[in-house]
Protein backbone atom coordinates (compact mmCIF):
# COMPACT_ATOMS: atom_id res chain seq x y z
CA UNK A 1 0.00 0.00 0.00
CA UNK A 2 1.23 3.42 -0.79
CA UNK A 3 3.06 4.80 1.86
CA UNK A 4 0.86 7.99 2.39
CA UNK A 5 -2.37 5.67 2.42
CA UNK A 6 -4.49 5.64 5.89
CA UNK A 7 -6.72 3.45 6.76
CA UNK A 8 -10.02 4.28 8.60
CA UNK A 9 -13.86 4.23 8.32
CA UNK A 10 -16.96 6.47 7.54
CA UNK A 11 -17.33 6.38 11.01
CA UNK A 12 -14.11 8.09 12.17
CA UNK A 13 -14.12 10.82 9.54
CA UNK A 14 -18.31 11.64 10.78
CA UNK A 15 -16.77 11.99 13.95
CA UNK A 16 -14.21 14.42 12.46
CA UNK A 17 -16.71 16.76 11.40
CA UNK A 18 -15.19 15.79 7.79
CA UNK A 19 -18.60 14.08 6.37
CA UNK A 20 -22.12 13.33 7.64
CA UNK A 21 -24.67 11.02 7.38
CA UNK A 22 -28.47 11.94 7.22
CA UNK A 23 -31.52 9.23 7.25
CA UNK A 24 -34.70 10.22 4.97
CA UNK A 25 -37.67 11.52 6.56
CA UNK A 26 -39.53 9.17 8.64
CA UNK A 27 -43.30 8.27 9.03
CA UNK A 28 -45.50 11.43 9.98
CA UNK A 29 -42.40 13.57 8.94
CA UNK A 30 -43.46 13.43 5.18
CA UNK A 31 -46.99 11.92 4.57
CA UNK A 32 -47.80 10.03 1.66
CA UNK A 33 -50.56 12.86 0.30
CA UNK A 34 -47.90 15.39 0.15
CA UNK A 35 -46.21 13.31 -3.02
CA UNK A 36 -47.51 14.93 -6.73
CA UNK A 37 -46.54 14.60 -10.21
CA UNK A 38 -44.47 17.92 -9.63
CA UNK A 39 -41.71 19.28 -8.23
CA UNK A 40 -38.51 17.94 -7.22
CA UNK A 41 -37.85 14.27 -7.73
CA UNK A 42 -37.90 11.78 -4.15
CA UNK A 43 -34.10 9.92 -4.52
CA UNK A 44 -35.60 6.53 -2.43
CA UNK A 45 -34.08 2.68 -2.87
CA UNK A 46 -36.14 2.49 -6.80
CA UNK A 47 -34.15 5.21 -8.19
CA UNK A 48 -30.67 4.15 -7.24
CA UNK A 49 -29.12 2.29 -9.92
CA UNK A 50 -25.35 1.38 -10.09
CA UNK A 51 -23.33 4.42 -9.27
CA UNK A 52 -26.36 6.53 -10.82
CA UNK A 53 -29.74 7.44 -10.50
CA UNK A 54 -33.03 6.71 -12.45
CA UNK A 55 -36.02 8.88 -12.16
CA UNK A 56 -39.21 7.71 -13.83
CA UNK A 57 -42.23 8.54 -14.45
CA UNK A 58 -43.55 6.95 -11.06
CA UNK A 59 -40.72 8.72 -9.07
CA UNK A 60 -42.88 10.64 -6.58
CA UNK A 61 -42.35 14.55 -6.23
CA UNK A 62 -42.28 16.97 -3.34
CA UNK A 63 -43.48 20.64 -3.88
CA UNK A 64 -41.03 23.80 -2.77
CA UNK A 65 -43.32 23.94 0.30
CA UNK A 66 -42.72 20.48 1.52
CA UNK A 67 -38.66 21.29 0.74
CA UNK A 68 -39.03 24.28 2.87
CA UNK A 69 -40.09 22.63 5.55
CA UNK A 70 -37.72 20.03 5.17
CA UNK A 71 -34.31 21.62 3.91
CA UNK A 72 -32.71 19.23 5.10
CA UNK A 73 -33.65 16.48 3.35
CA UNK A 74 -32.56 18.53 0.23
CA UNK A 75 -29.84 16.52 -1.81
CA UNK A 76 -26.69 18.30 -3.31
CA UNK A 77 -24.08 17.98 -5.88
CA UNK A 78 -21.65 14.98 -5.21
CA UNK A 79 -23.64 13.71 -1.74
CA UNK A 80 -23.63 9.86 -2.01
CA UNK A 81 -27.37 8.09 -1.57
CA UNK A 82 -27.84 4.60 -0.39
CA UNK A 83 -31.01 2.65 -0.29
CA UNK A 84 -32.04 1.92 3.23
CA UNK A 85 -33.84 -1.39 2.07
CA UNK A 86 -33.36 -3.93 0.32
CA UNK A 87 -30.79 -3.07 -2.70
CA UNK A 88 -28.75 -2.12 0.06
CA UNK A 89 -25.36 -2.31 -1.98
CA UNK A 90 -26.33 0.23 -4.39
CA UNK A 91 -25.50 3.86 -4.29
CA UNK A 92 -24.98 6.92 -6.37
CA UNK A 93 -23.20 10.17 -6.44
CA UNK A 94 -25.28 13.06 -6.85
CA UNK A 95 -24.33 15.14 -10.37
CA UNK A 96 -24.76 18.70 -10.53
CA UNK A 97 -27.97 18.35 -12.92
CA UNK A 98 -29.72 16.26 -10.24
CA UNK A 99 -28.83 18.97 -7.17
CA UNK A 100 -32.13 19.49 -5.42
CA UNK A 101 -33.57 16.68 -5.67
CA UNK A 102 -35.27 15.09 -2.70
CA UNK A 103 -34.67 12.87 -0.05
CA UNK A 104 -36.69 9.89 0.39
CA UNK A 105 -37.91 7.55 3.71
CA UNK A 106 -35.86 4.69 2.63
CA UNK A 107 -32.80 6.46 1.23
CA UNK A 108 -29.42 7.99 3.39
CA UNK A 109 -27.67 10.57 2.40
CA UNK A 110 -23.49 10.81 2.86
CA UNK A 111 -22.00 14.39 2.50
CA UNK A 112 -18.30 15.46 2.68
CA UNK A 113 -17.58 18.80 4.36
CA UNK A 114 -14.17 18.31 4.53
CA UNK A 115 -11.34 19.58 1.61
CA UNK A 116 -9.34 16.48 2.20
CA UNK A 117 -11.71 14.23 1.03
CA UNK A 118 -13.05 14.16 -2.72
CA UNK A 119 -16.44 12.66 -3.00
CA UNK A 120 -16.05 10.82 -6.21
CA UNK A 121 -12.87 9.40 -4.90
CA UNK A 122 -14.95 8.13 -2.04
CA UNK A 123 -17.83 7.17 -4.04
CA UNK A 124 -15.80 4.89 -6.10
CA UNK A 125 -14.55 2.97 -2.89
CA UNK A 126 -18.27 2.45 -2.10
CA UNK A 127 -19.12 1.03 -5.00
CA UNK A 128 -16.08 -1.10 -5.61
CA UNK A 129 -16.95 -5.05 -5.84
CA UNK A 130 -15.45 -4.88 -2.28
CA UNK A 131 -17.70 -2.90 -1.03
CA UNK A 132 -20.75 -5.00 -2.74
CA UNK A 133 -20.08 -7.50 -0.86
CA UNK A 134 -19.36 -5.58 2.51
CA UNK A 135 -22.38 -4.13 2.54
CA UNK A 136 -24.44 -7.40 1.72
CA UNK A 137 -22.48 -9.01 4.29
CA UNK A 138 -23.06 -6.37 6.30
CA UNK A 139 -27.13 -5.16 5.74
CA UNK A 140 -29.48 -6.76 8.17
CA UNK A 141 -32.26 -9.19 7.93
CA UNK A 142 -32.71 -12.08 5.08
CA UNK A 143 -35.73 -11.53 3.02
CA UNK A 144 -35.57 -7.70 3.07
CA UNK A 145 -31.98 -6.51 3.82
CA UNK A 146 -31.98 -3.50 5.61
CA UNK A 147 -29.04 -0.87 6.40
CA UNK A 148 -28.85 2.38 8.80
CA UNK A 149 -26.88 4.81 9.83
CA UNK A 150 -24.63 2.31 12.48
CA UNK A 151 -23.54 0.09 9.92
CA UNK A 152 -22.34 2.36 7.44
CA UNK A 153 -20.29 3.89 9.46
CA UNK A 154 -18.50 0.88 10.22
CA UNK A 155 -17.45 0.54 6.21
CA UNK A 156 -13.67 0.75 5.44
CA UNK A 157 -12.21 3.13 3.84
CA UNK A 158 -8.58 4.29 2.62
CA UNK A 159 -7.64 7.86 2.67
CA UNK A 160 -4.74 8.93 0.16
CA UNK A 161 -3.43 12.57 -0.35
CA UNK A 162 -6.20 14.79 -1.83
CA UNK A 163 -4.23 15.28 -4.78
CA UNK A 164 -3.86 11.74 -5.65
CA UNK A 165 -7.73 10.86 -4.11
CA UNK A 166 -8.64 13.60 -8.03
CA UNK A 167 -6.10 11.91 -9.80
CA UNK A 168 -7.94 8.59 -9.27
CA UNK A 169 -11.12 9.83 -9.39
CA UNK A 170 -10.68 11.48 -12.69
CA UNK A 171 -9.44 8.01 -14.08
CA UNK A 172 -11.85 6.48 -13.19
CA UNK A 173 -14.31 8.58 -14.02
CA UNK A 174 -13.03 9.16 -17.90
CA UNK A 175 -13.97 4.72 -17.84
CA UNK A 176 -17.56 6.07 -16.52
CA UNK A 177 -18.30 8.52 -18.79
CA UNK A 178 -17.86 6.18 -21.55
CA UNK A 179 -20.40 3.77 -19.73
CA UNK A 180 -22.81 6.45 -19.55
CA UNK A 181 -22.46 7.45 -23.56
CA UNK A 182 -22.83 3.58 -24.16
CA UNK A 183 -25.89 3.69 -21.37
CA UNK A 184 -27.70 6.85 -22.89
CA UNK A 185 -26.79 5.76 -26.74
CA UNK A 186 -28.69 2.41 -25.78
CA UNK A 187 -31.55 4.69 -24.57
CA UNK A 188 -31.86 5.98 -27.87
CA UNK A 189 -31.48 2.43 -30.12
CA UNK A 190 -34.59 1.37 -27.96
CA UNK A 191 -36.34 4.44 -28.32
CA UNK A 192 -36.17 4.12 -32.22
CA UNK A 193 -36.88 0.35 -32.24
CA UNK A 194 -40.32 1.53 -29.82
CA UNK A 195 -40.90 4.59 -32.05
CA UNK A 196 -41.10 2.05 -35.35
CA UNK A 197 -43.36 -0.84 -33.83
CA UNK A 198 -45.90 1.88 -32.58
CA UNK A 199 -45.75 3.12 -35.96
CA UNK A 200 -46.80 -0.39 -37.75
CA UNK A 201 -48.54 -2.21 -35.29
CA UNK A 202 -50.36 0.58 -32.90
CA UNK A 203 -50.99 3.53 -34.64
CA UNK A 204 -50.65 1.58 -38.45
CA UNK A 205 -49.53 4.30 -39.86
CA UNK A 206 -48.14 3.23 -43.02
CA UNK A 207 -51.78 1.63 -43.84
CA UNK A 208 -53.49 4.45 -43.02
CA UNK A 209 -51.24 6.52 -45.14
CA UNK A 210 -51.67 4.05 -48.01
CA UNK A 211 -55.98 4.04 -47.29
CA UNK A 212 -55.74 8.02 -47.83
CA UNK A 213 -53.68 7.75 -50.96
CA UNK A 214 -50.66 9.15 -49.23
CA UNK A 215 -46.97 8.29 -49.80
CA UNK A 216 -45.91 6.01 -46.85
CA UNK A 217 -42.12 7.60 -47.03
CA UNK A 218 -40.98 3.61 -46.79
CA UNK A 219 -39.27 2.17 -49.44
CA UNK A 220 -41.36 0.41 -51.87
CA UNK A 221 -40.44 -2.97 -51.36
CA UNK A 222 -41.16 -2.60 -47.69
CA UNK A 223 -44.40 -0.64 -48.29
CA UNK A 224 -45.95 -2.84 -50.50
CA UNK A 225 -46.67 -5.23 -47.25
CA UNK A 226 -48.74 -2.81 -45.71
CA UNK A 227 -52.63 -3.39 -46.83
CA UNK A 228 -54.40 -0.30 -47.77
CA UNK A 229 -57.31 -0.91 -45.71
CA UNK A 230 -58.66 -2.22 -42.14
CA UNK A 231 -61.66 -4.24 -41.20
CA UNK A 232 -63.17 -4.44 -37.82
CA UNK A 233 -61.98 -7.00 -35.14
CA UNK A 234 -62.92 -7.46 -31.21
CA UNK A 235 -60.17 -5.04 -30.70
CA UNK A 236 -60.98 -2.37 -33.08
CA UNK A 237 -60.33 -1.53 -36.60
CA UNK A 238 -57.07 -2.82 -37.40
CA UNK A 239 -55.49 -3.97 -41.20
CA UNK A 240 -57.08 -5.86 -43.25
CA UNK A 241 -55.82 -9.48 -43.40
CA UNK A 242 -54.09 -8.95 -39.86
CA UNK A 243 -55.38 -10.38 -36.42
CA UNK A 244 -55.88 -9.34 -33.02
CA UNK A 245 -54.11 -12.23 -30.91
CA UNK A 246 -52.13 -12.61 -28.01
CA UNK A 247 -48.12 -12.55 -27.16
CA UNK A 248 -48.85 -16.07 -26.23
CA UNK A 249 -49.49 -16.42 -30.11
CA UNK A 250 -46.03 -15.89 -31.17
CA UNK A 251 -43.85 -16.86 -27.57
CA UNK A 252 -44.14 -19.75 -25.23
CA UNK A 253 -44.11 -18.68 -21.37
CA UNK A 254 -42.04 -19.86 -19.24
CA UNK A 255 -40.42 -22.75 -21.23
CA UNK A 256 -37.59 -24.06 -19.27
CA UNK A 257 -36.88 -24.30 -15.50
CA UNK A 258 -34.60 -25.66 -13.29
CA UNK A 259 -35.51 -29.04 -11.07
CA UNK A 260 -34.04 -31.52 -8.98
CA UNK A 261 -33.11 -33.83 -12.42
CA UNK A 262 -31.59 -31.03 -14.43
CA UNK A 263 -30.27 -28.68 -11.06
CA UNK A 264 -26.57 -27.08 -12.32
CA UNK A 265 -23.60 -26.90 -10.13
CA UNK A 266 -23.81 -22.82 -10.23
CA UNK A 267 -26.32 -20.50 -11.47
CA UNK A 268 -26.24 -16.80 -12.96
CA UNK A 269 -29.17 -15.16 -11.02
CA UNK A 270 -31.28 -12.28 -12.00
CA UNK A 271 -33.34 -11.01 -9.60
CA UNK A 272 -36.05 -8.56 -10.40
CA UNK A 273 -34.16 -5.61 -8.06
CA UNK A 274 -31.33 -5.36 -11.16
CA UNK A 275 -33.67 -5.20 -14.30
CA UNK A 276 -35.28 -1.74 -14.44
CA UNK A 277 -36.74 -1.12 -17.88
CA UNK A 278 -35.23 -2.81 -20.16
CA UNK A 279 -31.42 -2.42 -18.48
CA UNK A 280 -29.64 -4.98 -16.40
CA UNK A 281 -27.70 -3.62 -13.64
CA UNK A 282 -26.13 -6.90 -12.19
CA UNK A 283 -26.32 -10.73 -12.54
CA UNK A 284 -24.70 -12.09 -9.38
CA UNK A 285 -22.97 -15.71 -9.29
CA UNK A 286 -23.80 -18.50 -7.12
CA UNK A 287 -23.22 -22.26 -6.32
CA UNK A 288 -26.42 -23.56 -6.74
CA UNK A 289 -27.01 -24.78 -3.08
CA UNK A 290 -26.60 -21.58 -2.09
CA UNK A 291 -28.93 -19.66 -4.59
CA UNK A 292 -31.97 -18.32 -3.87
CA UNK A 293 -34.91 -20.39 -3.85
CA UNK A 294 -36.38 -18.31 -6.71
CA UNK A 295 -33.46 -19.28 -8.65
CA UNK A 296 -35.13 -21.94 -11.42
CA UNK A 297 -36.32 -19.68 -14.88
CA UNK A 298 -33.29 -21.07 -17.19
CA UNK A 299 -33.25 -17.63 -19.77
CA UNK A 300 -31.53 -17.65 -23.34
CA UNK A 301 -30.42 -15.15 -25.40
CA UNK A 302 -33.60 -13.37 -27.20
CA UNK A 303 -36.17 -14.20 -24.05
CA UNK A 304 -37.92 -10.99 -23.03
CA UNK A 305 -39.18 -11.01 -19.09
CA UNK A 306 -41.63 -9.04 -17.05
CA UNK A 307 -41.42 -8.58 -13.77
CA UNK A 308 -44.88 -9.93 -11.88
CA UNK A 309 -44.60 -8.81 -8.65
CA UNK A 310 -45.00 -4.65 -8.98
CA UNK A 311 -45.26 -5.02 -12.50
CA UNK A 312 -45.64 -1.19 -12.48
CA UNK A 313 -41.90 -0.89 -11.50
CA UNK A 314 -40.42 -1.70 -14.46
CA UNK A 315 -38.81 -4.93 -14.12
CA UNK A 316 -38.66 -6.54 -17.69
CA UNK A 317 -35.55 -6.24 -20.56
CA UNK A 318 -34.63 -8.40 -23.65
CA UNK A 319 -32.02 -11.46 -22.63
CA UNK A 320 -29.03 -10.54 -24.74
CA UNK A 321 -26.84 -13.56 -23.50
CA UNK A 322 -27.23 -17.27 -22.49
CA UNK A 323 -26.52 -18.22 -19.70
CA UNK A 324 -28.58 -16.48 -17.29
CA UNK A 325 -30.88 -17.89 -14.20
CA UNK A 326 -34.42 -15.63 -13.89
CA UNK A 327 -35.88 -15.46 -10.63
CA UNK A 328 -39.30 -16.81 -10.72
CA UNK A 329 -40.63 -13.32 -10.09
CA UNK A 330 -40.51 -13.14 -13.64
CA UNK A 331 -42.69 -14.18 -16.77
CA UNK A 332 -40.34 -15.74 -19.41
CA UNK A 333 -41.48 -15.21 -22.97
CA UNK A 334 -39.74 -17.01 -25.54
CA UNK A 335 -40.53 -16.31 -29.24
CA UNK A 336 -41.29 -19.31 -31.23
CA UNK A 337 -40.32 -17.84 -34.16
CA UNK A 338 -36.39 -16.48 -33.15
CA UNK A 339 -37.06 -13.81 -35.70
CA UNK A 340 -39.94 -12.00 -33.31
CA UNK A 341 -37.65 -11.84 -30.64
CA UNK A 342 -38.16 -7.65 -30.71
CA UNK A 343 -41.49 -8.30 -31.71
CA UNK A 344 -42.34 -9.96 -28.42
CA UNK A 345 -39.97 -7.71 -26.19
CA UNK A 346 -41.70 -4.52 -27.79
CA UNK A 347 -45.16 -5.96 -27.56
CA UNK A 348 -45.14 -7.14 -23.99
CA UNK A 349 -42.71 -4.02 -22.41
CA UNK A 350 -44.87 -0.85 -23.36
CA UNK A 351 -46.24 1.20 -21.11
CA UNK A 352 -49.63 0.39 -22.14
CA UNK A 353 -49.18 -3.20 -21.39
CA UNK A 354 -46.93 -2.29 -17.97
CA UNK A 355 -49.77 0.13 -17.27
CA UNK A 356 -52.43 -2.78 -17.52
CA UNK A 357 -50.62 -5.31 -15.96
CA UNK A 358 -49.93 -2.86 -12.75
CA UNK A 359 -53.82 -2.06 -12.51
CA UNK A 360 -54.73 -6.10 -13.00
CA UNK A 361 -52.13 -6.77 -9.89
CA UNK A 362 -53.34 -7.62 -6.44
CA UNK A 363 -52.41 -8.79 -2.70
CA UNK A 364 -51.01 -6.44 -0.16
CA UNK A 365 -47.34 -5.46 0.18
CA UNK A 366 -46.35 -7.14 -3.18
CA UNK A 367 -49.47 -6.93 -5.49
CA UNK A 368 -48.81 -9.20 -8.08
CA UNK A 369 -50.16 -10.97 -11.69
CA UNK A 370 -50.37 -14.20 -12.74
CA UNK A 371 -47.75 -15.25 -15.59
CA UNK A 372 -50.60 -16.40 -17.71
CA UNK A 373 -51.53 -12.75 -17.69
CA UNK A 374 -48.32 -11.68 -19.44
CA UNK A 375 -48.30 -14.23 -21.98
CA UNK A 376 -52.39 -12.80 -22.60
CA UNK A 377 -51.19 -9.39 -23.50
CA UNK A 378 -53.44 -8.59 -26.24
CA UNK A 379 -51.17 -7.62 -29.85
CA UNK A 380 -52.12 -6.99 -33.40
CA UNK A 381 -50.37 -9.93 -35.59
CA UNK A 382 -49.11 -8.89 -39.19
CA UNK A 383 -48.62 -11.28 -42.19
CA UNK A 384 -45.41 -13.08 -41.97
CA UNK A 385 -43.48 -11.14 -44.33
CA UNK A 386 -43.72 -8.31 -42.28
CA UNK A 387 -42.89 -9.67 -39.30
CA UNK A 388 -39.79 -10.30 -40.88
CA UNK A 389 -39.30 -7.00 -42.34
CA UNK A 390 -39.62 -5.55 -38.83
CA UNK A 391 -37.30 -8.28 -37.58
CA UNK A 392 -34.58 -7.08 -40.44
CA UNK A 393 -35.25 -3.66 -39.09
CA UNK A 394 -34.67 -3.33 -35.97
CA UNK A 395 -32.73 -6.35 -35.51
CA UNK A 396 -29.24 -4.44 -36.03
CA UNK A 397 -30.11 -1.40 -33.54
CA UNK A 398 -30.66 -4.54 -30.43
CA UNK A 399 -27.31 -5.91 -31.71
CA UNK A 400 -25.71 -2.40 -31.51
CA UNK A 401 -26.80 -2.28 -27.95
CA UNK A 402 -26.06 -5.54 -27.02
CA UNK A 403 -22.66 -4.98 -28.40
CA UNK A 404 -22.31 -1.53 -26.14
CA UNK A 405 -23.34 -2.99 -23.24
CA UNK A 406 -20.25 -5.81 -23.77
CA UNK A 407 -17.87 -2.84 -24.04
CA UNK A 408 -19.75 -1.25 -21.06
CA UNK A 409 -19.33 -4.56 -18.82
CA UNK A 410 -15.44 -4.61 -19.76
CA UNK A 411 -15.40 -1.03 -18.92
CA UNK A 412 -16.78 -1.82 -15.83
CA UNK A 413 -14.63 -4.69 -14.87
CA UNK A 414 -11.23 -2.49 -15.57
CA UNK A 415 -12.44 0.60 -13.73
CA UNK A 416 -13.15 -2.17 -10.35
CA UNK A 417 -9.83 -3.97 -11.15
CA UNK A 418 -7.88 -0.76 -11.13
CA UNK A 419 -9.26 1.18 -8.06
CA UNK A 420 -7.53 -1.09 -5.33
CA UNK A 421 -4.13 -1.00 -7.33
CA UNK A 422 -4.18 2.82 -7.84
CA UNK A 423 -5.23 3.06 -4.05
CA UNK A 424 -2.35 0.81 -3.27
CA UNK A 425 0.51 2.49 -5.41
CA UNK A 426 0.98 -1.34 -7.35
CA UNK A 427 0.02 1.02 -10.80
CA UNK A 428 1.47 4.47 -11.31
CA UNK A 429 -1.46 6.87 -11.75
CA UNK A 430 0.67 8.85 -14.89
CA UNK A 431 0.85 5.09 -16.23
CA UNK A 432 -2.72 4.59 -16.48
CA UNK A 433 -3.17 7.96 -17.60
CA UNK A 434 -1.02 7.29 -20.24
CA UNK A 435 -2.89 3.83 -20.99
CA UNK A 436 -6.28 5.26 -21.91
CA UNK A 437 -4.58 8.03 -23.40
CA UNK A 438 -2.97 5.25 -26.06
CA UNK A 439 -6.37 3.66 -26.57
CA UNK A 440 -8.05 6.52 -27.32
CA UNK A 441 -10.53 6.50 -23.63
Amino acid sequence: MSSDAIDSCLGAIIAEGQAELQTGPFGTMLKAEEYSSEGAPVVSVGEIREGYLEIGRKTPRVSDETIARLPRFLLRQNDIVFGRKGSTHRNALIKKGEEGFFLGSDGIRLRVNSESICPKYLSYQLRSARAVSWLKANSEGTTMPSLNQDILSRFPITLLPVAEQKAIAHILGTLDDKIELNRKTNETLEAMAKALFKSWFVDFDPVRAKAEGRPTGLPAEISDLFPDSFEDSELGEIPSGWRDGEIQDVAELNPETWGSRNQPLSVRYLDLSNVKHGKIDSVEEYQWEDAPSRARRILKTGDTVVGTVRPGNGSYCLIGEDGITGSTGFAVLRPKNKNDSAFVYLGSCSKENIDRLAHLADGGAYPAVRPELVAQTPVIIAARDLLDCFSRSVSPLFAAAEERKRSSKLLCQARDALLPKLISGEIRIPDVEKMLEEVGV
